[in-house]
């Protein structure tokens, strides 16, 4: 589409952080998306880090992965899972990026030996990378991190005002976030901290066309007026955003709120229909399910949930579309570890998801003999299903020093190791990987995983014989061991170039083990394929035991 005809929504937050501008701007995404508008979403994010990649879980949350590659913000797994849509690396950038291509060519000559600065030279490049993110859509949803008024916000803001002016606010608007904070010691809502927000960005020059106030409680019609006056909007542009029991209400609820009206009306758009039918009954199915299940979830990073964003999502997106809901019973590995395994009892499934370092290794592997002896549900995801194997190596077949040399280098039996070691047994163009900025050779994004036929995860995919998944993670199952645990039963279920992708065990009522991130490319109206199958069985066996 002509760059003169494309819509851009640039959405702000003020006041403070984790307000929700991730999930708003997917929401208004996706009215538009079920409207029939072409729709693109790009984050934008303010730290100098060039992406998440080497960032602490507890820093930063999940790292999501698209399907090129891309470490991004988890907010990405979020556009994803509402729209239903692939997005890449196009659709996030950070100021370390930016700076760094701007650094680089100034190196190779390409501004001509001019002094470089961050009006016109940083600005110049955030907008050729919102350009970029806008190909091919009809609308493009631009978030910014972080809050008004922070300094390292400052370009992106100027590049925003910048794009505004160049276009016109035919093609422009901007929605700014904000929380309305309830002083419940006089049971009062303040109306101040948006206005100072709001007048921060008037400051600088933009002026916001809506305003989405987040509220613990419904805002009356007199604040809603004082809003409108204090930020110069009109009243049917104040809307408001109470805290939802699902984030998947937040679009219905504002088509309730009205937001369609100020978007159509700023951007000269015809009425805004959207079809929300199916969308609306699978967020009752979230909220007022027919079954429950529940499920053991063995991690380490259980004080910070954040962590395992796309792999709960996942999990509310199959027991949507089964009708079900699954409550996860938080289990932390090193209280498994030190206490035993009672904590898993009584529970109809058991997850063991990815993760790095040592600790809390031994309580996950507990976890899953304690699922392998007892015909529990079991799904290992990435080091779940590589702890999986070192366990089986180990408790049944007696190969004592059975481990990943991700946790002893000088291991005897190193049953999991460095994919380094793989390409250079068997030549690098047999797969296909990038180095990380640690040093250390990595798979990451979408790979082809060929399926064994007649097995448990070609009956989870439908029948597929191939399918694409997603991954992140440096350690491969040593190819070396295969025959020796095939022959005990633990068998190898996908593969891709030589290198294995999932384990199962045919005797089980379903224990599987995946390299992948299924997680990944789960959404809600198109849930993956091999959580709703693991959360299916695990229903059909509590129904079995009643």
């Amino acid at each position: 589409m002509d760059n003169n005809q494309r819509r851009y929504i640039f959405v702000t937050g003020g006041v403070l952080s984790s307000l929700g501008k991730g999930i708003t701007s997917s929401s208004i995404a996706t009215l538009l998306k079920h409207s029939g508008f072409k729709v693109g979403v790009l984050k934008i994010d303010p730290y100098i880090n060039v992406d998440p990649g080497t960032m602490s879980p507890f820093e930063h949350g999940e790292v999501f992965v698209t399907y090129d590659g891309a470490e991004t913000d988890l907010d990405i797994g979020h556009y994803e899972r509402f729209l239903d849509v692939n997005f890449s690396s196009k659709n996030n950038f950070t100021t370390g990026q930016i700076y760094s291509a701007v650094i680089e060519r100034e190196r190779k000559g390409g501004y001509l030996g001019k002094t470089i600065q961050i009006v016109p030279h940083i600005v110049d490049e955030i907008k050729d990378r919102i350009r970029l993110a806008s190909e091919e859509v009809e609308v493009l949803v631009v978030e910014l991190g972080g809050t008004v008024g922070d300094i390292e916000g400052l370009p992106f803001l100027e590049a925003m005002r910048e794009i505004k002016q160049e276009l016109g606010s035919r093609q422009v608007m901007s929605v700014h976030v904000t929380l309305i904070p309830l002083i419940k010691a006089a049971g009062e809502l303040k109306t101040k901290p948006t206005q100072h927000s709001v007048q921060e960005l008037r400051r600088i020059g933009i002026t916001p066309q809506v305003i989405i106030a987040r509220s613990e409680k419904p805002l009356p019609s007199e604040l809603k007026k004082k809003l409108s006056l204090s930020c110069d909007v009109n009243l049917d542009s104040v809307i408001v955003a109470e805290d939802a029991p699902s984030i998947y209400q937040v679009p219905i609820n504002f088509m309730r709120e009205g937001l369609l009206s100020p978007i159509t009306r700023y951007l000269q758009l015809e009425k805004l229909e959207p079809n929300l039918n199916d969308w609306d009954r699978l967020v009752k199915q979230i909220l007022s399910p027919k079954e429950e299940v529940t499920l053991a979830f063995v991690g380490k990073y259980l004080n910070l949930k954040e962590s395992y964003k796309s792999l709960t999502e996942a999990l509310i997106h199959s027991g949507a579309n089964l009708d079900i809901r699954v409550n996860i019973k938080w289990c932390d590995s090193e209280e498994i570890e030190n206490k035993g395994v009672e904590v898993l009892e009584y529970v109809d499934g058991i997850l063991v998801p990815g993760g790095f370092g040592m600790r809390g290794v031994k309580g996950k592997m507990e976890a899953i003999r304690y699922a392998r002896e007892n015909d529990v549900p079991f799904l290992g995801i990435c080091l779940g299903m590589q702890l999986a194997l070192i366990e089986f190596m180990r408790n049944h077949l007696g190969v004592l020093g059975a481990d990943s040399v991700e946790f002893d280098k000088e291991t005897s039996d190193p049953v999991v190791y460095l994919i380094q070691d793989f390409i250079d047994q068997n030549g690098e163009k047999q797969i296909r990987t990038k180095t990380s900025p640690m040093g250390g050779t990595m798979r990451l994004g979408e790979y082809e995983c060929q399926i064994k036929a007649n097995s448990r995860l070609q009956d989870a995919y439908q029948g597929y014989s191939s399918i694409k998944e997603r991954h992140r993670h440096r350690y491969e199952v040593n190819p070396a061991y295969r025959s020796q645990f095939e022959t005990a039963g633990l068998i190898v279920s996908g593969e891709s170039n030589g290198l294995i992708e999932a384990l199962e065990i045919a005797e089980h009522t379903w224990f599987i083990g995946v390299q992948f991130h299924p997680e990944f490319t789960s959404r809600l109206q198109s849930p993956n394929p091999l959580i709703t199958s693991f959360l299916k069985t695990m229903l059909n066996c509590k129904k079995q035991a009643r």
